[in-house]
């Protein structure tokens, strides 16, 4: 029997969209201040919503003894509530959907000798990547049932990132069975497409960081930060020490953002730029040519959430964008990996 037939690669794939939905909704649950709606955590009761007004009368009582109903919304009414209520239940239940789908596939695959050796390894990973994330999810929500009504953005960050990783590495295994031959055909153009994917990262951690500290509805003008400054942007000190500022200060937390935008768009650049002079297979070429692309329009994205102080759908869109950029860049690291 052949082992990594296309049923796993079907099943990988199907993984990276469910994650990549998992994002979305989680990015709508942020945008839209839902996530602190579910106090409680049951994984297997869990699952099933309020069932009738008694039950939702429940949840909402509940709801009313933590912080964010407290010092927030004391204003909602039990509609309210079934509204945020709603996006933080779908992002739960698309979790544990996830779950299920990688692990029954798993043990079907492995029952039947159908995984090599290192895909069983590469697999495992995985499963213990998304074990992480979970626990992650609860370890945020948890930060804002304490005093403050909101989650912490080092715990949404680790969350956030870890499912961009866990999302990276099913695709990353997943192109190892479909382009089972590769082909390092330049060692220093390989390094560059590295150093840009930790960049990168280090965009979509600081990403989450403005997410989590709602640094996007401030300084709401490109390319300056505040009216009169042209790409000298003011930086609020608000923080002592200094280096506070740019992790847990909300100026300073964008305008690192805005800064590693254009450290990302200077080495995306020198990627196509590089890949011009090299002979490109045709698989190269296309992931070169997406990379440049998706860069284009997700920075113009960016532009938009912060000058629009970041509308729900341009905020998922920006998130997106994110999503697509990241899986240009593995796909492209893919291709010039050995």
């Amino acid at each position: 029997m052949k082992k990594d037939n296309k049923k796993v690669i079907y099943w990988l794939l199907t993984g990276c969209v469910l994650i990549f939905i998992m994002v979305v909704v989680g990015g709508i649950t942020r945008l839209t201040h839902s996530g602190l709606s579910i106090s409680n955590y049951k994984l297997i009761s869990g699952t099933i919503p309020p069932m009738n007004e008694v039950e939702w009368q429940e949840a909402f009582d509940l709801y009313k003894q933590y912080p964010e109903y407290q010092k927030l919304n004391t204003h909602f009414d039990l509609q309210d509530f079934k509204d945020i209520y709603f996006w933080e239940w779908l992002h739960r239940v698309i979790g544990r959907f996830i779950g299920l789908v990688f692990i029954i596939p798993f043990i079907y695959f492995l029952i039947r000798k159908q995984l090599s050796k290192p895909t069983i390894k590469k697999s495992i990973i995985l499963l213990c990547m998304g074990a992480f994330q979970g626990f992650l999810g609860w370890y945020m929500v948890k930060s804002g049932l304490v005093d403050n009504p909101d989650v912490s953005h080092y715990r949404l960050s680790m969350h956030l990132t870890t499912a961009f990783l866990t999302f990276a590495f099913t695709f990353w295994v997943a192109l190892d069975l479909i382009f089972p031959k590769k082909k390092d055909i330049h060692k220093p153009f390989r390094n560059l497409i590295r150093i840009s994917l930790v960049i990168l990262i280090l965009q979509i951690i600081y990403g989450a960081f403005v997410a989590g500290l709602d640094a996007g509805f401030i300084h709401n003008h490109w390319p300056m930060m505040s009216e009169g400054q042209f790409m000298h942007e003011t930086v609020y000190i608000e923080q002592d020490p200094l280096y506070k500022n740019f992790i847990e200060g909300k100026s300073g937390v964008q305008f690192v953002h805005r800064m590693l935008a254009y450290v990302v768009v200077i080495f995306c650049i020198a990627i196509w730029i590089k890949a011009r002079k090299l002979i490109l297979t045709k698989y190269q070429l296309i992931g070169v040519n997406t990379l440049i692309l998706a860069l284009a329009v997700q920075f113009i994205l960016g532009v938009l959430t912060i000058v629009n102080a970041v509308p729900v759908w341009l905020g998922v869109a920006h998130q997106i964008g994110a999503f697509i950029l990241l899986s240009a860049m593995i796909f492209t690291l893919h291709r010039f990996s050995k």
